[in-house]
């Protein structure tokens, strides 16, 4: 990582990670540098908050993944984690290398809000990256939105959202809302289906 960036996992413990719920340390599985989602004991997100940044992210959709649609490798990257469970702002991660699903659920995808630009997903074993540029929204002290969030996407190189714009925070059904806040951890999701956990690795952040 750049000199100036903050590591948020290093391949050897979760100490700066807490689950969401409880804010206890967070308990998902580290084992040879990398760790492994732990479905049942919900989200994770960082201790420290974060405004606008720069994030690397490595990610694995385990080789013998089953499951099909949303219900395949799904996990996701929550750049301002706002509350609990999957309250935030959600890039999707899920296996779209041969699994067909909804546009905007899409790898790379704003979920429920911009399609990504391509599909750049790798083969299911293969470590993938993101590169995401995060502007957070601005609000003024009663609340209403100066400016929307604003977000960067580049998937394994490719540029998969381009300075989108978000209409609010992500939800699975309805209108996406701005709500006031200020600055949030990242959080990664701990997907309720049946599929087998995804890993990550070497994660770092650079604030802007």
């Amino acid at each position: 990582p750049p000199s100036d960036a903050i590591v948020l996992f290093d391949g050897k413990n979760l100490s700066e990670w807490v689950s969401v719920e409880d804010n206890s340390p967070a308990q998902w599985i580290v084992n040879n540098g990398v760790f492994v989602v732990k479905k049942g004991l919900g989200n994770i997100q960082t201790k420290k908050s974060f405004t606008d940044y720069q994030l690397h992210l490595e990610w694995q959709i385990p080789s013998k993944i089953t499951g099909t649609g949303q219900g395949r490798g799904n996990s996701g990257l929550f750049l301002a984690s706002t509350g609990k469970g999957d309250s935030g702002y959600e890039i999707q991660i899920l296996d779209c290398f041969e699994n067909k699903t909804y546009v905007n659920g899409q790898t790379g995808s704003v979920y429920k809000q911009a399609i990504p630009l391509a599909n750049a997903c790798r083969k299911p074993g293969e470590w993938q990256t993101y590169d995401v540029i995060w502007t957070a929204p601005r609000f003024n002290d009663g609340g209403d939105l100066l400016s929307p969030a604003r977000v960067t996407v580049i998937h394994n190189g490719v540029l998969v959202q381009n300075n989108v714009a978000l209409k609010g925070a992500t939800v699975y059904i309805g209108q996406p809302v701005y709500t006031k806040h200020g600055a949030s951890p990242i959080k990664l999701q701990a997907h309720g289906d049946a599929s087998e956990p995804l890993s990550f690795r070497n994660i770092w952040v650079r604030e802007l």
